[in-house]
């Protein structure tokens, strides 16, 4: 017989929502302007083999995720950031 509905056992676990709401970390905290002078910040937008991330993965909007590459290419450039590196991060 039956003990009671408290013990329902699915196949499968229930899939829960708790995915992040994206957004772009330029308009939220007002930034600008990206200084392509910062590697540190820069590393944040480059996956470990040194190409940009896009947008669909960091979450900037059009215009910043242009400044962002903009930044990249002029540190990559003045020897600020590697061109390609094995493991950056």
């Amino acid at each position: 017989m039956a003990q009671g509905n408290s013990d329902i056992r699915y196949l499968t676990p229930i899939a829960v929502d708790t995915k992040k709401k994206k957004y772009c970390r330029f308009k939220k905290l007002g930034i600008k302007y990206i200084d392509y002078k910062d590697p540190n910040f820069l590393l944040k937008f480059v996956n470990e083999q040194g190409k940009l991330l896009p947008r669909r993965i960091t979450g900037t909007s059009t215009k910043y995720q242009k400044k962002v590459a903009q930044a990249v290419k002029r540190a990559r450039h003045l020897a600020l950031m590697p061109y390609v590196a094995d493991l950056l991060k």
